[in-house]
């Protein structure tokens, strides 16, 4: 990111200088999102400049609508910066990282697509809705994710929050299916991973499985207890 990219960054979707200002910043070529735009909005009377990402490459001017962008926690800090220039060079610095977390997150993910191919036994597709199936322990990274349809099985890069000041967020995988997730480090082996989550998911199951047996069970021997002879208790 060159230092007339950083000031044309700098003067894009300004919305008012005195109260807010909006940033555009593409992300592109990304080998599974294809195009990312980042957005960052910094709110005067809030006190914070947050973080959106965006699918597609989004020019000067496009409007993006609030159900289009995901939140994520990975906020810019300028305090330290003493006049323009210094502010200037923080931004390049820390949407320098950010997009550096966004290409690498997205090259990992297309890592994943073949080995839960294989694992699955299922045609993967790319799922680039906002909302996703399953519930997270950790803020999505990537407005992307992997869906095995037939396993339901989501996989996504998640982050935890953390001040661009700070350099890269910790990253990490998310693989889910119902209410079984698992979080895997980001360089880890994906096919072992997979085996390990598969594994987990198979235990949840059968204890799922276990845990109904005894249900109805009680439930049969309570009914069995209401008959003539079963004492009323008063």
């Amino acid at each position: 990111m060159n230092e007339d990219h950083s000031d044309d960054l700098l003067k894009r979707a300004l919305i008012d200088a005195e109260a807010a200002a909006s940033v555009a910043l593409r992300v592109t070529p990304l080998a599974l999102s294809e195009a990312l735009t980042v957005v960052f909005h910094g709110r005067k009377d809030l006190g914070t400049i947050q973080t959106y990402v965006a699918h597609g490459g989004r020019g000067a001017g496009d409007a993006v609508g609030k159900d289009e962008l995901l939140r994520v926690p990975c906020d810019l800090d300028l305090a330290e910066a003493g006049d323009r220039a210094e502010a200037e060079q923080l931004f390049q610095e820390q949407a320098a990282a950010l997009r550096d977390a966004l290409v690498g997150a997205d090259t990992v993910l297309e890592i994943w697509r073949e080995p839960l191919e294989d694992l699955a036994h299922d045609h993967v597709r790319v799922d680039r809705r906002l909302k996703l199936d399953v519930r997270l322990p950790a803020h999505r990274l990537l407005p992307t994710a992997l869906l095995s349809p037939e396993k339901q099985i989501v996989v996504t890069p998640v982050c935890s929050a953390r001040s661009l000041n700070e350099g890269r967020p910790p990253m990490g995988i998310a693989v889910g299916q119902q209410d079984v997730v698992r979080v895997y480090p980001l360089p880890d082996d994906p096919e072992r991973c997979l085996n390990d989550f598969l594994d987990a998911a198979a235990e949840h199951a059968m204890k799922l499985a276990e845990q109904l047996g005894r249900q109805e069970a009680s439930v049969q021997r309570f009914l069995e207890l209401n008959g003539d002879d079963f004492p009323q208790t008063g």
